[in-house]
């Protein structure tokens, strides 16, 4: 807790004490209250009690240690890309995928003053989905652990020339001005989250509904080895939504990779597939099934 700005403590401290009564009700978050995390864990389950963590590992450690019933982790953003090491984080922590939600992302401008500010403390992804807004402005963009947080280290510095880039909600939980709303440079600026539990959503539950399905896996090091080993998933009609490689440790031979599929094992085409998928590869694991957040077309 002592990693937050002062201005954020007593709110960190609050929110744990209320999430503490309740354990089965709170959803760990990254971040300082009042970050896009914050928000989304609200938006994904209303009567929820956000428990605030530093790190993407505090939270997943939250739940792991029962303090929490799950967390919601932002895995990547459409403008911006990948958010967090969803792929290093996950099978390390022994916890499952078991829903997603897509959040609309509005970042504003905020600091003690009305400015001249120099520079803008905020996340990297926000720096990021703000870059062509900060040029403009003549911003130097500042690095800091969390969007809120952020607001929270302006509010601390009581320095005029500095700001933050922060959900408007940021800037009522530490008193500071709003200079601007949706500094963001696209405005269908969104940010996909995972829910993450202990235990797995078991495939049959889901089965009266539109799923998604995440597994990781690691080739075979031959000529080909993706190739063969996404052949099931053409030949079975299943739709293959993101596929991402990954390089996992210092030896650069064959790639690991993460991947969503429309569909649920249990069924004859997807299991056909990671039938055909798990021959061609020399590891593969299954990290959840849940009900799609965003229909794919």
């Amino acid at each position: 807790m002592q990693s937050y700005p002062e201005p954020a403590l007593a709110l960190v401290k609050k929110m744990a004490d209320v999430a503490a009564q309740s354990p089965a009700r709170a959803i760990a978050f990254q971040g300082a209250p009042g970050a896009n995390s914050h928000r989304a864990a609200m938006e994904y389950a209303p009567e929820c009690l956000p428990l605030p963590c530093f790190s993407f590992l505090d939270a997943i450690e939250a739940v792991k240690s029962g303090q929490a019933d799950s967390a919601i982790i932002p895995i990547e953003n459409s403008q911006n890309g990948r958010v967090a090491d969803i792929h290093f984080l996950l099978p390390e922590s022994g916890l499952s995928i078991v829903g997603e939600h897509f959040m609309p992302i509005h970042h504003a401008l905020m600091g003690l003053g009305d400015g001249p500010f120099t520079a803008a403390y905020s996340h990297p992804q926000a720096l990021g989905q703000s870059r062509h807004y900060l040029r403009r402005k003549g911003l130097v963009p500042m690095s800091y652990a969390d969007t809120a947080g952020a607001a929270a280290y302006v509010a601390q510095m009581q320095q005029s020339h500095v700001a933050a880039i922060a959900p408007a909600l940021a800037a009522d939980l530490y008193g500071l001005n709003i200079i601007e709303h949706h500094v963001e440079d696209a405005p269908d600026n969104t940010t996909r989250f995972v829910i993450l539990a202990r235990e797995a959503l078991a495939p049959q539950t889901l089965s009266h509904d539109e799923a998604m399905t995440t597994f990781i896996f690691e080739v075979k090091n031959i000529p080909a080895a993706l190739y063969k080993a996404l052949g099931g998933f053409a030949t079975n009609g299943i739709n293959m939504t993101k596929l991402e490689s990954y390089q996992q440790g210092a030896r650069f031979q064959a790639a690991e990779f993460y991947a969503d599929i429309v569909g649920l094992p249990g069924t004859p085409a997807v299991d056909r597939a990671l039938e055909e998928l798990a021959f061609h590869c020399k590891r593969l694991r299954m990290l959840g099934s849940y009900r799609l957040g965003r229909k794919r077309d």
